[in-house]
């Protein structure tokens, strides 16, 4: 499985083997042969591998598409399945998402939208913190001038 996605992501990204190898610090012919499945990368070059492609190291290591449809999904990125709108409008956020980003009952969350690109949600206490670090932000730079 790892020499399919490692040559299928190479392909994606466009890089050649020589490019690679540069990236990672080893030889051509060491990708090549990865690529081929006469040998496997050690841990460290897999985890230099996923961080070059932005995967989930288990994904470069596991990912098959005998057994899922959607392909080898970016770090930090996920798709939690379909969920249905209420009469009155509520959703309920699928227990993964709600333990990944730890989404608690009596948690206020902030819906934002952006007609082109969808809704976004977010825990309103992030989108404070983070209106407050740009808030002294602003306010650092113009003591400083």
């Amino acid at each position: 499985m790892i020499s399919m996605n490692l040559k299928k992501l190479r392909k994606t990204h466009r890089y050649t083997q020589e490019e690679i190898a540069d990236k990672i610090g080893v030889s051509r012919q060491a990708v090549a042969k990865w690529e081929n499945g006469e040998t496997v990368p050690d841990i460290n070059n897999c985890i230099a591998l996923a961080e070059l492609y932005g995967v989930v190291l288990d994904d470069l290591v596991h990912y098959s598409d005998d057994k899922e449809e959607l392909g080898i999904r970016p770090k930090g990125k996920h798709i939690f399945g379909l969920v249905k709108v209420g009469e009155r409008g509520q959703i309920v956020i699928p227990k993964k998402a709600r333990e990944i980003f730890s989404i608690c009952p009596g948690d206020s969350l902030l819906v934002l939208g952006d007609e082109e690109r969808g809704i976004a949600i977010v825990k309103s206490k992030d989108f404070l913190q983070f209106a407050q670090d740009i808030f002294n932000a602003q306010k650092y730079e113009e003591e400083d001038e």
